[in-house]
């Protein structure tokens, strides 16, 4: 077996001391860091390290053909090469490059050179008679064959072929050819970056910076897993953005870079590690990276729901997403919970309190699911705080009485709740006379447990309504609201009449426009979900556990 080909990789760090990081041919590094943080810097330093064995692809490459021709004759390429590896050297390099309209001349070169090179050892062998060693040599595949499949294995349906003249064109699902001249930024950048590598000699040190540029990680991912697969016989150093590509590269090594120390215009130093998998990257360089933590809320109900309306306005710091019910909130909540490693996402729920137990909502709780502090969304919208400000703002536009809006709106309210009192208290005992019933499993069964049910619905319903009478005696439309299910009653209606609105419709509209516009309004319902709110906090989020114990040392 062949001895893995050693190169440099030395830096000082911020104190001045040389670290050393081990590379060799095999070795697959992702260096990751927030902008400014000096990951050119470093990539430079390391090619001037190495400058017979590497090659370098970097961030502000020029990704654009002038033709799909050659413009050069092969004297004019070694040239050019020799002048792209000398400037390469010098730091200007690291944001500049006036050698741009050669590079990809260069690569394309190198491709066609490579393709014709394998024709010229084939016809030779054949042209000496030697048919075992021309069979051997055809067996290998061509380039273009082989960029061919990385292209289709990166999800990109492209076929690349020379023509006559030499001159390079594309098809696409089988279609009519056409110069590579004309594809997006995205795909000759694809073609590009493939072309280098496997058309480069063996045991070259590739230095490229990222290389998700202009590229869906749906491509660039592949792309490059293939080609680290092609190219053992390489080394790989890639600086990124993107901290999926690691991920998808378990293993592979990542140097996370946070800072760097200047002297003039010179890096002398970088505070940088080297960690053996991107599950280790603390959570400061991840954000600095990608920014604030994108949190994902999902809600009961569809795109048009009340549900997704209004924590669209009091959350503005998540994106809502809407899930359809709460088993399918839950499970879109435990399912991103259970693959954090892939990700960089926190995922939230909100589902309806129904009437759920306290330990339920709790359980809930302890994976990042919130309960609507009421029994359903519609409890927000009419809650009486913003009831009282809507009617004032209908008296404004009325010319009426924003006190009498109010009393007759909660008369109104009343009226329609009592009349539904048994079946809203009903509704209740249903449920939890459901989580009173325990069923048992089938060793109980076989082992011959009798099992009996004995509920006193009775006596559930009599305490059910002597609360709902308790509310209704203390004038608190509040409790009546949050706890039960007013959307099965007339009461959402007729408080919308007594405010002289013409519909709910247009009465949740302005609690819309009401949250958008008022500041005191939107605290108030945010203060509502206190566990959520402190869950969707920039910094990184706690678990609900220790959020609680927290919460109990302060109070205590």
């Amino acid at each position: 077996m062949t001895e893995a080909k050693k190169f440099n990789f030395k830096f000082p760090n911020i104190t001045g001391v040389q670290t050393s990081i081990p590379l060799e041919t095999g070795s697959i590094i992702f260096v990751l860091g927030a902008n400014g943080g000096g990951k050119s810097g470093l990539m430079l330093q390391l090619s001037n390290q190495n400058p017979r064995d590497s090659k370098r692809i970097s961030a502000h490459r020029q990704t654009w053909f002038t033709s799909n021709a050659l413009g050069f004759t092969p004297a004019d390429k070694v040239q050019t090469e020799k002048s792209i590896t000398q400037y390469d050297t010098i730091s200007k390099s690291r944001y500049s490059d006036s050698h741009h309209n050669q590079r990809s001349q260069v690569t394309i070169y190198n491709l066609i050179n490579s393709q014709n090179e394998r024709a010229r050892k084939i016809a030779e062998a054949c042209d000496s008679g030697d048919m075992e060693l021309a069979k051997k040599l055809s067996k290998k595949k061509a380039p273009l064959a082989l960029l061919n499949s990385l292209l289709k294995l990166s999800n990109l349906p492209l076929e690349i072929s020379v023509q006559e003249d030499e001159r390079v064109f594309a098809s696409k699902n089988g279609g009519e050819p056409y110069s590579i001249a004309e594809l997006s930024d995205g795909e000759r950048n694809a073609i590009l970056i493939a072309a280098d590598v496997l058309t480069a000699k063996p045991e070259t040190l590739f230095i490229i910076d990222e290389p998700e540029r202009h590229l869906h990680r749906s491509i660039i991912s592949p792309l490059l897993t293939s080609l680290f697969i092609k190219r053992p016989d390489c080394a790989f150093v890639i600086a990124t953005h993107d901290i999926s590509l690691p991920l998808d590269n378990p293993d592979g090594s990542v140097l996370v870079v946070r800072e760097c120390k200047w002297t003039a215009n010179n890096i002398v130093g970088w505070d940088a590690d080297l960690i053996s998998s991107a599950d280790n990257i603390d959570y400061q360089t991840k954000q600095d990276i990608l920014g604030a933590r994108r949190t994902l809320l999902f809600v009961e109900g569809e795109e048009s729901s009340l549900d997704q309306h209004i924590y669209n306005i009091i959350f503005p710091e998540a994106t809502v997403m809407p899930q359809g019910s709460c088993k399918e909130v839950e499970r879109a909540v435990r399912g991103i919970a259970s693959t954090k490693s892939l990700h960089w996402a926190n995922a939230l729920g909100i589902v309806d309190a129904d009437d759920r137990t306290d330990d339920e909502i709790n359980n809930l709780k302890q994976d990042n699911i919130y309960a609507v502090p009421c029994y359903s969304v519609e409890a927000l919208y009419y809650t009486p705080y913003i009831l009282e400000k809507i009617a004032m703002r209908s008296a404004e536009f009325t010319g009426g009485d924003a006190s009498e809006y109010i009393e007759n709106a909660h008369s109104a309210a009343f009226k329609e709740l009592e009349e539904n009192k048994q079946r809203l208290c009903a509704r209740l005992c249903e449920r939890k006379i459901k989580t009173q019933i325990k069923a048992p499993n089938w060793k109980d069964i076989q082992a011959g447990a009798e099992f009996k049910i004995e509920v006193d619905t009775k006596t559930e319903l009599e305490h059910e309504t002597q609360k709902f009478d308790d509310f209704v005696k203390a004038n608190n439309l509040q409790a009546l609201i949050e706890r039960y299910p007013i959307r099965q009653t007339g009461a959402l209606t007729a408080i919308v009449k007594a405010l002289e609105l013409n519909s709910r419709t247009q009465y949740e509209n302005a609690v819309r426009k009401l949250l958008a516009e008022d500041e005191d309004s939107k605290i108030y319902l945010r203060g509502m979900f206190d566990d959520l709110v402190e869950a969707l906090s920039p910094e990184q989020p706690k678990p609900a556990e220790e959020r609680a114990t927290e919460k109990e040392a302060t109070a205590a």
